[in-house]
């Protein structure tokens, strides 16, 4: 499961920069609709990520 956990946040990752450096609406401070969709996408698969990490290490 880690293994698959860090490659869905890792392609989340990939596809939220390649849009967002492709998108003419998406800002430093504002996403369009599917930028917002990727990063909120990135946002959960990394915490998932991390507090398996956590939990492996203990903490």
């Amino acid at each position: 499961m880690p293994d698959d956990l860090y490659q869905r946040y890792q392609a989340a990752h990939r596809a939220r920069l390649a849009h967002t450096t492709s998108c003419t609406n998406c800002t430093d401070g504002a996403r369009c609709l599917d930028g917002e969709r990727l990063y909120e996408r990135f946002v959960q698969l990394q915490d998932a990520y991390l507090n398996h990490q956590r939990r492996q290490q203990g903490r």
